[in-house]
């Protein structure tokens, strides 16, 4: 069997009070920490990952600021490890790998903010390491996005990383799938 590791990405309060606020999917906050806790129930290891940008000037994940603090609700939950990272995967220059070697961790599941961006560089990355990765398709979210290269609506734009996670990367899932998975191998 597969032993698993949780992934809560980036879920600060720049998402929520901050420059960057997720808008879909709505209950994305509620799933994340239901996954946290069937995580504990199911005593699988929880690593939480935090964003810092390192421009001095830098518009969000400023350094000590209120909106590169961990969301109070995750926060106060129990886990394993807190990573600090400064780039979209939550591989680059962490001990995120590490750790989970030495934990013997083999599949991590992911969850977290912004669903096209860190959340999918991370499984992008876990699998290129050789996880077993499962992505959370209402414990990840996003919001809409216009840019010099054109509009994207926050479904449209969750969706595209789902389907392409779900091509290569990784088994998309929904949360309660999920812990339904968790009942039957960790009863």
């Amino acid at each position: 069997m597969m032993k698993e590791a949780l992934l809560v990405i980036d879920v600060q309060n720049e998402y929520f009070s901050g420059n960057l606020p997720v808008t879909y999917p709505k209950a994305s906050l509620t799933n994340i920490l239901q996954a946290m806790d069937a995580a504990r129930a199911a005593e699988i290891p929880v690593v939480v990952i935090r964003h810092t940008s390192t421009a001095p000037d830098a518009p969000s994940f400023r350094f000590g600021t209120p909106a590169w603090e961990l969301h109070p609700e995750v926060k106060k939950r129990p886990y394993d490890l807190l990573i600090e990272k400064a780039l979209p995967g939550s591989f680059t220059d962490t001990g995120l790998d590490a750790w989970l070697r030495e934990h013997s961790v083999s599949s991590v599941t992911i969850s977290g903010y912004m669903s096209q961006m860190c959340c999918d560089s991370t499984g992008r990355q876990a699998f290129h390491n050789g996880y077993g990765v499962k992505f959370l398709s209402d414990a990840t979210g996003t919001l809409s996005v216009a840019n010099r290269a054109g509009t994207i609506s926050d479904a449209d734009l969750h969706r595209a990383v789902l389907v392409t996670q779900q091509m290569r990367f990784s088994q998309v899932m929904t949360t309660a799938e999920w812990i339904r998975s968790l009942e039957i191998a960790y009863g």
